[in-house]
C-alpha cells in the first residue's frame, strides 16, 4: 500500500509537496490548490471564493474529475508539451508496423492493433482519464463512505448541509491529488500500458514521442531502436488484452476487490471528528490532511493485492518473454530489456504515482520469475502451447507456480479438451462487459474525440 492515505498528501509544512510548492517537475501548479482559500494572499480572496464556489458545485462523485483534468493539463503544459510532428507520427507508424511483423513470429496471438497513435502528454491525460476514473472512484467512494459513517450523530444533526460541503471539499482534494499524480505520470510514460493495464483506446498502439525520447536518455542507444523496442512492448500488451477478453475485467476486478476490503478505524475517526469545527475550513483542511483517514490493511485487501500482483507479474512476464524473442535482431534489446525490467520490478516514480492515485502499488514484484516461467513453457510446449494458457483462466499459473517454473512447465495438466468451449469465466458478472469497454476519449488521429 501507499505510505499515505489515499487522496491526501503529507501534512508536514516542510514537505516538498506541502501547500504553496510547485507541482510535478516544478510546473508551478500548487500541490495544495486550497492554499489561497486557507491563509493565502488576501489579494487572491476574490478568486479564491470563485474557485470555492466551483468546487462546491461539483456533483460528479467522490473525485472532482474536472479539477483533476485541469491540474494535470496545467502540469504538462507548464513543462512544455509540443504536439507530435508529422515526422514523429510517421516514425511511430513505421515502428508499430515493424513491431507487428516481428511479433507475428514470436506469439500465436494475432495482432491486436488496427493502427497507431502518437500522443502529446496532454492527449495522454485526456485519452486515459476515463480508465483512471474506473480505477480510482471505487477506492475513493469507499473511503468517503467510511468517513461519513464515522461522523457522530450529534455532529451530523448540527452540521446539516455542512457535511455535504465536506464531501465536496474531500472530492476536490482527491481530484487535486489525482491531477497532480496524472500530470507527473504523463511526464514519464511512453505509451498506454506502462503500468500493466490497458489505459488507452482499444486496438490502438499508443506511443508518446516525448516519452520515447526521455526513456532513451543516457542509454547510448539510437532513438529508432528505442522506439521499435517500446513499440514491441506496446503491441504485445495490445495483443494480449485484445485476444484474452476476460483479462481486463480480472485486473480491474482485483482493484475493486481491494476497494471493497477497505476498512477505516472508525473509533479514531470519531475522536478526531469531535474536535473538528465544520464551520472552520482551515481546521477541516488540517484534519483531512492528517493520518486519521488512513485505511487499515485488512485481510481482504491483502488477498486482493496478492491476486493483482500475481496477475500483473504474469502479464508483464509474458510480454517480457515475447518481446525478448521478437527483438532478437535488435542489437540494443538486452540493455533496453534490463532497463524496463528494473523500472517495473523495483517501482519508479510512475509506480509510486499510481500507488498514490489508487492507494495500492501496481508492482509486478515477481516479474523475473514470471518471465522465466513463460520461457520454460516456450521451451517445453512451443509458442502455441505457451500462449494457449491464456485461453482459460483456470490454466494460469499461481503464485506458488512462480516458485517452480520448470515444474509447472513440465506438469501434464493442460488437457485443453476438458475445457473446450468452456471459455474463461470472468471474475464477476461485469467482467465480460468490462472487457468490451473502450476507454479513452482520443480519436485515431490523436485529437480529442469529442
Amino acid at each position: 500500500m501507499s505510505d499515505l492515505p489515499f487522496g491526501f498528501g503529507s501534512s508536514s509544512p516542510d514537505d516538498e509537496n506541502s501547500a504553496g510548492d510547485s507541482g510535478p517537475g516544478g510546473s508551478g501548479v500548487p500541490q495544495n490548490p486550497f492554499a489561497a482559500l486557507f491563509g493565502g494572499n488576501p489579494q487572491d480572496l476574490g478568486a479564491a471564493f470563485a474557485q470555492l464556489g466551483q468546487l462546491l458545485s461539483y456533483e460528479g462523485g467522490p473525485v472532482n474529475w474536472d479539477l483533476a483534468k485541469d491540474i494535470a493539463r496545467q502540469a504538462v503544459s507548464a513543462g512544455g508539451d509540443p504536439t507530435p510532428s508529422a515526422a514523429q507520427r510517421s516514425a511511430i507508424e513505421d515502428a508499430v508496423r515493424l513491431a507487428e511483423v516481428w511479433l507475428d513470429g514470436a506469439t500465436a496471438l494475432p495482432a491486436g492493433t488496427s493502427g497507431s497513435v502518437a500522443w502529446s502528454r496532454a492527449e495522454w491525460v485526456e485519452g486515459t482519464l476515463a480508465t483512471w476514473r474506473s480505477l480510482v472512484d471505487p477506492v475513493a467512494e469507499k473511503v468517503v463512505a467510511a468517513t461519513a459513517a464515522a461522523v457522530p450523530q450529534e455532529m451530523a444533526a448540527m452540521a446539516g448541509p455542512m457535511l455535504g460541503m465536506m464531501r465536496q471539499l474531500g472530492g476536490a482534494m482527491f481530484g487535486a491529488q489525482v491531477g497532480q499524480g496524472l500530470g507527473a505520470l504523463a511526464g514519464e510514460v511512453v505509451g498506454s500500458t506502462d503500468v500493466g493495464l490497458p489505459l488507452g483506446p482499444s486496438g490502438r498502439a499508443v506511443l508518446l514521442p516525448a516519452g520515447v525520447a526521455r526513456f532513451g536518455e543516457g542509454l547510448s542507444v539510437p532513438e529508432d531502436e528505442v522506439r521499435v523496442y517500446l513499440a514491441l512492448r506496446e503491441c504485445a500488451h495490445q495483443r494480449l488484452f485484445s485476444h484474452v477478453p476476460w483479462l481486463r475485467g480480472r485486473l480491474f476486478g482485483a482493484v475493486e476487490d481491494y476497494a471493497r476490503g477497505i476498512s477505516v478505524d472508525t473509533s479514531m475517526l470519531e475522536e478526531a471528528m469531535r474536535s473538528v469545527d465544520p464551520s472552520n475550513p482551515e481546521a477541516l483542511q488540517e484534519a483531512l490532511t492528517s493520518g486519521m483517514f488512513e485505511p487499515e490493511d485488512t485481510a481482504e485487501q491483502k488477498a486482493a493485492l496478492a491476486r493483482l500482483e500475481t496477475l500483473l507479474a504474469l502479464v508483464e512476464g509474458w510480454v517480457d518473454s515475447v518481446v525478448t524473442q521478437a527483438s532478437s535482431a535488435l542489437p540494443s534489446a538486452p540493455a533496453l530489456r534490463e532497463t524496463v525490467r528494473r523500472a517495473r520490478a523495483t517501482g519508479g516514480p510512475a509506480e509510486q504515482t499510481f500507488a498514490t492515485l489508487v492507494g495500492l502499488e501496481l508492482r509486478p514484484r515477481r516479474l523475473r520469475e514470471a518471465a522465466t516461467l513463460w520461457g520454460e513453457l516456450l521451451a517445453t510446449r512451443g509458442m502455441d502451447g505457451r500462449d494457449a494458457i491464456w485461453e482459460h483462466a483456470e490454466l494460469l499459473p499461481t503464485a506458488d507456480d512462480l516458485d517452480d517454473p520448470a515444474g509447472f512447465a513440465a506438469r501434464d495438466a493442460f488437457d485443453l479438451s476438458e475445457l473446450e468451449g468452456a471459455g474463461a469465466p470472468p471474475a464477476d458478472p461485469e467482467d465480460a462487459a468490462a472487457g468490451d469497454q473502450e476507454p479513452g476519449g482520443v480519436s485515431d488521429t490523436g485529437q480529442d474525440g469529442g
